[in-house]
């Protein structure tokens, strides 16, 4: 999954849920992103995100992978 898909899935998740989705393009260092879902938060990277990073960002969000992917 990209840092592009991954976003896009969240964003969807957040206004599915009324979650607020904050994402902060400023507060990460070289090619990393803050993301916020509800009270939640990661840090995203630019391109490929490995499924052993996936898992952990989603556990971070706490957000159960079948209903990120719905």
């Amino acid at each position: 999954m990209t840092h592009k898909e991954f976003i896009k899935r969240g964003r969807r998740y957040a206004r599915k849920n009324g979650l607020d989705f904050i994402l902060d393009t400023k507060g990460g260092k070289g090619s990393h992103v803050k993301l916020r879902i509800g009270s939640r938060r990661t840090v995203v990277k630019y391109g490929e995100i490995g499924p052993d990073i996936l898992a952990s960002m989603l556990k971070q969000l706490n957000i159960n992978r079948r209903e990120f992917y719905r």
